[in-house]
């Protein structure tokens, strides 16, 4: 028998698991830690943690994990928030900076002034020239923070205070703005742009590729299993075959769905990217956004709309009384891709109540997700037969019959909470294991539940199409829908 320990480094907190796995090939979570985390929210659409923070929240959930599993294991398998970045001392590991989130707007001042090569990044990236990337965001740093150290994602620093590796994976590298999306390589054209020619950037490594050693979790185990969380996800919930979407509903909502091996650029506004580098081939995702999903439910709770983000469905009403939100509490991403819209709850009388407000906002993040199925479907030329989801939100009801109902189709909930840690241990499998193909390594799994539309199609529609007035109706430059 296999013992893994996967850790998902992820913006509200850290996860960490120890997963057995056995002769038929399935996963067992033997133990489960998690260290709560609280980005500092600040003006001017800053979003920042303490790098310090993450480091103990990995360490802290990877020790409590190993302890209550009582097994040693094989090896320790990082996923990790993507675009989110710092400058370090390469020497010392000492962070110089705090993390800048990936939900951080401030690296617009960077991207505006390139909108006249807005096109060519997104043809040579697959990506939108956006803060959210990356790229844009280690500029920024560069301008007003520090010119000191080096600047990465914060995958390579915690790689690197793990095992002492100065790596990124091709997941991860995909989702900078520095990559093209045809090559496993950083783009002289793209760094030039983002005026980080001079920078020291990590070696990019392939998702099953063990980088080193570590002793920072008791006995010195390999370290290996890189990969970005939301493709940590799809990879774990089986979407090996071109037209299969996951969404996973944490901080943010995110919609991926696999596209093989051609990296079709996006007609409708969503993303491209490297979904993840196995056995030497390279599988790609187009990906949609929704920047508050669980953020948008904290907010709920802290006006005190909901005593606790697990009472939402004894809060949320039947229906919302008319009562339409766009839950853009930090821009909204695909398709409109501005970061100056805000939130709304529009249609309320002096007969709403705290319910239909908290039922407006689930059929909200639905809503937005539905868009983004939508914009997939396009995409692909076929809609999507069936979603699967994972996720803390996933637990509310309401949420997912509200994502069935307006997207019109299955919903499959996926039957662990640790998605995004199995995902990162299936790419660790095929590490310690050569044989082992992607779908033997993430073994086989059953929905837990299984949400099917209620409402007829025509509902859905009219829904859908009042939601979309409404969304735009919140964009900084109204009427600007791409």
């Amino acid at each position: 028998m296999t013992h893994l320990l996967a850790i998902d480094q992820g913006t509200s907190g850290t996860k960490a698991i120890v997963v057995d796995y056995g002769a038929d090939g399935s996963g067992h979570v033997r133990s489960v830690a998690e260290v709560a985390l609280r980005p500092q929210y600040l003006a001017g659409g800053a979003v920042e943690q303490d790098p310090e923070a993450l480091w103990d929240s990995v360490v802290e959930a990877g020790r409590e994990a190993l302890a209550q599993a009582g097994v040693s294991v094989d090896g320790v398998a990082l996923a990790n928030q993507g675009e989110t970045v710092l400058a370090w001392d390469r020497h010392t590991g000492r962070p110089l900076t705090p993390a800048i989130v990936w939900q951080d707007r401030r690296a617009e001042s960077v991207c505006a002034p390139l909108a006249d090569s807005a096109e060519r990044v997104a043809q040579r990236t697959g990506l939108v020239l956006d803060p959210y990337f990356s790229a844009p965001k280690m500029a920024w740093l560069r301008k007003n923070l520090t010119g000191a150290g080096v600047v990465t994602t914060t995958d390579t620093w915690l790689v690197h205070r793990l095992c002492g590796a100065f790596v990124t994976d091709a997941s991860t590298a995909s989702r900078s703005l520095l990559t093209a999306l045809d090559s496993p390589s950083w783009d002289g054209e793209l760094l030039e742009l983002f005026g980080l020619a001079g920078e020291t950037l990590p070696t990019i490594v392939d998702c099953d590729e063990i980088v080193g050693e570590t002793d920072v979790f008791g006995p010195t185990i390999p370290v290996a299993g890189l990969i970005v969380d939301q493709q940590a996800a799809l990879l774990a919930e089986s979407c090996l075959e071109p037209g299969a979407a996951k969404c996973t509903y944490g901080t943010g909502a995110f919609l991926l769905a696999q596209l093989g091996a051609t990296p079709a650029l996006s007609s409708s506004g969503l993303t491209t990217s490297v979904a993840w580098r196995l056995r030497g081939q390279t599988s790609y995702c187009a990906d949609g956004q929704v920047y508050t999903a669980a953020s948008a439910v904290r907010w709920a709770v802290d006006l005190g709309l909901v005593p606790a983000a697990d009472q939402l469905d004894t809060v949320a009403a039947d229906s919302s009384n008319g009562v339409l939100c766009v839950p853009a509490l930090a821009g909204l991403a695909a398709p409109w891709w501005d970061s100056g819209a805000t939130a709304s709850f529009t249609g309320m009388t002096l007969s709403s109540g705290r319910g239909h407000l908290v039922r407006a906002l689930l059929d909200g993040i639905a809503a937005q997700v539905t868009a983004l199925a939508d914009l997939v479907a396009t995409d692909l030329g076929r809609p999507l037969t069936r979603l699967r989801v994972d996720g803390g939100l996933t637990r509310s009801t309401v949420l997912m019959q509200a994502q069935a109902d307006l997207a019109q189709i299955p919903v499959d909930v996926y039957p662990s909470l640790h998605a995004t840690a199995l995902g990162a241990a299936a790419c660790a499998r095929m590490a310690m294991d050569p044989a082992l193909t992607p779908a033997e390594a993430v073994g086989p799994w059953t929905p837990v539940h299984t949400y099917h539309p209620q409402w007829p199609a025509e509902r859905a529609t009219d829904h859908m199409s009042r939601w979309r007035r409404t969304a735009e109706s919140t964009l900084r430059n109204r009427g600007e829908t791409s």
